[in-house]
């Protein structure tokens, strides 16, 4: 597996300032962000958890996802969830051509209604060019502050649970996946994430354009 930062440096935050990494540390709040789905094998149970804790957060589809599963995309809505664009076929925006990453995404902008203008990119990965395109366009880039790594199978569990608890602050923007690849992970660390910080009072809010 390569290399990753669990906790975003502070740096990079500052040189990609026109990206969300975080929010207001005010508050007592934490913002779950869901990536790759829907998917039949997690998404329902994850919604399913996120409902007995009456947490909000924010899943970034890929649209062909939402074109195969459409009942289950509109779960995430009914439960009152916000949606971001995560391209339609999980492009790589720094090994994609420019015009294909941007067709892309309005490719899954069709798709995924109504209408969002949050969006994150695939593996965290895309040009400044791709950057300033989607930000004309009205997209709000979300990234993340901290990364649970569910993705990743050379970890076990316990470590995935422990990127979480060490450096999830208020505000924080956690990343994890409801895919079939992250499923074991995010099925063991969700629930007790979500019972943990509501033993300390916090709330779990969704992203908003």
């Amino acid at each position: 597996m390569k290399k990753y930062f669990v906790k975003t440096p502070y740096l990079l935050k500052l040189i990609f300032n026109n990206w969300v990494w975080s929010f207001s540390k005010k508050e007592k709040v934490i913002y779950l962000t869901f990536d790759d789905g829907p998917t039949p094998e997690i998404t329902e149970w994850t919604l399913q958890e996120l409902k007995k804790y009456q947490a909000k957060a924010t899943f970034f589809c890929i649209g062909k996802n939402v074109v195969a599963n459409p009942e289950i995309f509109k779960k995430i809505i009914d439960d009152g969830h916000s949606i971001g664009n995560h391209t339609h076929n999980h492009l790589n925006g720094r090994k994609t051509s420019f015009n294909l990453y941007i067709d892309n995404i309005l490719k899954a902008e069709t798709t995924i209604k109504p209408a969002t203008k949050l969006f994150r990119p695939p593996y965290g990965k895309l040009t400044l060019a791709q950057s300033f395109k989607l930000r004309k366009l009205g997209y709000k880039i979300i990234m993340w502050d901290v990364l649970s790594a569910d993705f990743d199978n050379s970890i076990t569990n316990k470590k995935c649970l422990e990127n979480v608890i060490k450096n999830t602050e208020n505000g924080s923007v956690l990343i994890f996946h409801d895919s079939v690849k992250a499923t074991k992970k995010l099925q063991y660390v969700l629930p007790l994430i979500l019972d943990y910080y509501t033993a300390k009072n916090y709330r779990f809010e969704k992203i908003t354009a």
